[in-house]
């Protein structure tokens, strides 16, 4: 008899700890893979003088990348003004990292040139989510913020970020380093992640 109820009891204290360590996999999971916080979506709205990198031209295209994620416009040929309007998904995680974007022009016969590249932190845009979280706005058009200038972005003038009928926005012009000239404008939009269902009993 006391071999079989301590059997049972090293079952049922197997049982708990197991069900400890569900409880805590979402807890891990972000821990290991950083919390979600939200969807990013970047239009590549256009770009303005562009340099040139053929005879007479370009053949412009913008490769945008977040962590390891990377996507890129369609290739607008013969134009130094492309407007793209192209919208580009991306998953944003804790830690926030750096937006950078470059540009290139399409090549046919050798590799393709380099037109300029530039950066954008996204911890401004992400401190003005929780800041319309904690005012609980979500109508109207509210600006949460503006970023200048400086280091940690290649603006090329201020620039607000607003909450748009509960969407948290940002248009900004970035001007291409590592070139004689050209700028980039893009719109963002930090959209929340899906809020958990609560299972059914």
């Amino acid at each position: 008899m006391p071999f079989i109820v301590g059997f049972w009891c090293n079952i049922f204290v197997h049982s708990l700890q197991c069900l400890v360590i569900l409880r805590k996999l979402p807890q891990l999971w972000r821990q290991t893979m950083g919390e979600s916080l939200g969807l990013l979506k970047i239009v590549v709205v256009q770009g303005r003088r562009l340099v040139i990198r053929d005879f007479k031209s370009s053949d412009p295209y913008v490769v945008v990348k977040l962590g390891s994620q990377t996507a890129k416009t369609r290739v607008i040929n013969s134009c130094l003004d492309p407007v793209w309007n192209e919208e580009l998904s991306f998953s944003l995680m804790e830690p926030v990292g750096v937006l950078n974007l470059e540009v290139f022009d399409k090549d046919l016969l050798k590799t393709d040139d380099k037109m300029g590249h530039a950066h954008l932190s996204l911890q401004p845009i992400v401190s003005a989510a929780r800041l319309r979280q904690i005012l609980r706005v979500s109508s109207g058009e509210t600006v949460l913020r503006k970023v200048i200038p400086d280091t940690d972005n290649c603006l090329v003038r201020e620039s607000s970020i607003t909450c748009v009928d509960g969407e948290v926005e940002q248009s900004v012009w970035l001007r291409l380093c590592g070139v004689e000239s050209g700028e980039i404008e893009l719109k963002i939009k930090l959209v929340d992640p899906p809020v958990p269902v609560a299972p059914s009993r």
